[in-house]
């Protein structure tokens, strides 16, 4: 990112260094939002060198759009946000396992890491139903980590679905 770019962005976006558990917890914050506004509760954060970039939670019902996922739409904002098309260097964490859209948008960007509490069995394309970042072949790698802060976030997760089965059922 350059240092206009950087000198561009508010000193509320930036924070002291933090662990992955911190960073999760913002990322859950999100997810929360997104529960609130009855979308299916994904939260993502974009960091970059201590930096919160973005942060979006899934809109696809909001926005009627089937690629508003969190983590695309973290990615969007974050190269916005650093006025360019690839996040070398980033970290990008996300309640949920990335799905193959998600997947190939981390490879397109750069994003250095991705690192999310649950996988998701039916999307999910790192480590579920595909390895997506470990494909060999790729022009770039995406280090991955799972499981930070997952009983959180598979709770919401719980908590949305059954409320929507209830109320399907109602």
């Amino acid at each position: 990112m350059s240092g206009s770019a950087l000198q561009a962005m508010s000193s509320m976006d930036r924070v002291s260094p933090r662990l992955d558990v911190d960073w999760m917890q913002l990322a859950l914050e999100e997810a929360r939002l997104a529960a609130a506004e009855d979308e299916v509760p994904i939260g993502a954060v974009l960091v970059l060198e201590g930096i919160v970039l973005a942060r979006a939670h899934n809109r696809t019902r909001t926005l009627n759009d089937p690629t508003a996922h969190a983590e695309l739409l973290a990615i969007s904002e974050a190269a916005r946000a650093a006025r360019a098309m690839r996040l070398p260097g980033s970290v990008l964490y996300t309640t949920v396992e990335p799905c193959f859209m998600c997947a190939g948008a981390l490879l397109h960007a750069r994003v250095e890491r991705v690192v999310w509490a649950v996988r998701d069995p039916k999307f999910g394309a790192c480590a579920s139903l595909g390895a997506v970042l470990d494909t060999p072949g790729h022009n770039h790698t995406v280090e991955h980590s799972e499981g930070v802060c997952a009983d959180e976030a598979r709770e919401l997760l719980v908590k949305f679905f059954q409320r929507k089965r209830a109320d399907a059922a109602k």
